[in-house]
């Protein structure tokens, strides 16, 4: 089955008591019993739920694995992999992070024991010198956030494996649409649903998927035990949502490219960070593993301070200034102050995250229309 049908049927079947075509909002919390234990397949809303098993089977056939679980966010999936961990473990994961995921690593986590280790992972090879005896888990982004640095997944895998560990990655920048961690060795993959998956910056969500029995029945306990579930209506959205996915992420790459393009050749702009230009870090293997290269950009401009950095970034008219990403509209971020302001200044600019950075989610509106915003915007500076 292709990807486009998968988004559409996969995990879902006509309602057996209407025959309804969209999956029905079981908006229950229990279920009756005929006796004691004998059920359905359904107890407790918070174990399982109707809807969300059709969420959660129709994300697992979209990344090619067996198994899926969604949660109520991204941090919330975030957080039942890390739960696998016990104190004295170490984590080897990438020093441009997500600064919601580096918040939680640090100031959650670190606390309880567990190590981190922040390197640079444009060369897959130098995470062989972080392994030890304590290493567990590797976690990586591939477009990473802000700086859209493309990770090798295939050469992390075989890392992974060689010193049996377990390989996480964040495919929330790429959508499954553009890419298959599992395909390529991964052992979880993660999303924050709330993303590309859902599509219209209504819904908050996570979501793990494994092709691996254990991990997905130790991650299932966990999800049941510490209950970071979505209720049935966000459920709904997200499903909701997947059934344009192919179409909504053709047009992100779409306008990805040329926005990409006129940023790259504007006087004023200083840097472009894009996978799909040709001189940007590992495109070849950007090229090797996605289908195209998304909708996410980043760009500083030339000379430019805090101050005037604010002022272009609050001089859109269809570009929103908002968190989040992957919506149908499009959104501009200031990463320093928005999105990775937890992570300490001096961290945050070896990555690459410095105050004159702008990070776009290019939505899917008429193309003329969003390069007019951006003329507009940068004549201001």
């Amino acid at each position: 089955m292709k990807f486009g049908t998968k988004a559409i049927h996969a995990g879902q079947e006509p309602d057996p008591t209407t025959g309804a075509i969209m999956t029905p909002i079981y908006q229950t919390s229990t279920y009756w019993q005929e006796s004691p234990g004998q059920h359905k397949g359904y107890a407790y809303a918070r174990g399982k739920n109707p809807t969300r098993k059709a969420l959660e089977d129709c994300l697992a056939a979209l990344e090619n694995a067996k198994f899926g679980l969604a949660f109520s966010s991204g941090m919330g999936a975030t957080d039942t992999v890390m739960k696998l961990l016990k104190p004295g473990d170490e984590v080897i994961t990438g020093n441009d992070l997500y600064g919601g995921s580096y918040r939680m690593f640090t100031k959650v986590f670190e606390p309880y024991g567990i190590k981190f280790h922040f390197i640079d992972l444009n060369d897959a090879q130098n995470i062989r010198n972080y392994i030890n005896s304590n290493t567990k888990m590797i976690w990586i982004e591939t477009p990473t956030n802000p700086t859209m640095r493309v990770v090798d997944i295939a050469a992390v895998s075989k890392i992974s494996k060689d010193n049996q560990l377990t390989l996480v990655v964040d495919n929330t920048f790429a959508s499954p649409y553009l890419q298959n961690p599992i395909d390529l060795g991964a052992d979880v993959v993660m999303h924050s649903a709330t993303k590309y998956l859902g599509g219209h910056s209504d819904v908050i969500m996570g979501a793990l998927l494994t092709s691996n029995q254990d991990l997905f029945e130790r991650l299932a306990f966990i999800q049941n035990s510490c209950g970071a579930v979505p209720g049935p209506m966000d459920s709904f959205l997200v499903l909701r949502g997947l059934k344009t996915l192919h179409l909504r992420m053709k047009a992100h790459c779409d306008n990805g490219r040329k926005v990409a393009e006129y940023l790259k050749s504007h006087p004023k702009v200083e840097l472009v960070y894009w996978p799909g230009f040709t001189d940007h870090p590992n495109h070849e293997i950007a090229k090797k593993q996605m289908r195209d290269f998304g909708g996410m950009i980043s760009f500083s401009t030339k000379g430019a301070n805090l101050e005037s950095t604010f002022k272009l970034a609050s001089s859109f008219k269809v570009f929103a200034l908002a968190e989040s990403l992957g919506g149908v509209e499009s959104l501009i971020n200031h990463p320093a102050t928005m999105t990775h302001a937890s992570i300490p200044k001096a961290e945050r600019e070896k990555a690459g995250v410095t105050d004159n950075l702008l990070r776009l989610s290019v939505g899917v509106e008429d193309i003329e229309d969003l390069l007019s915003d951006l003329e507009q915007a940068l004549a201001k500076i």
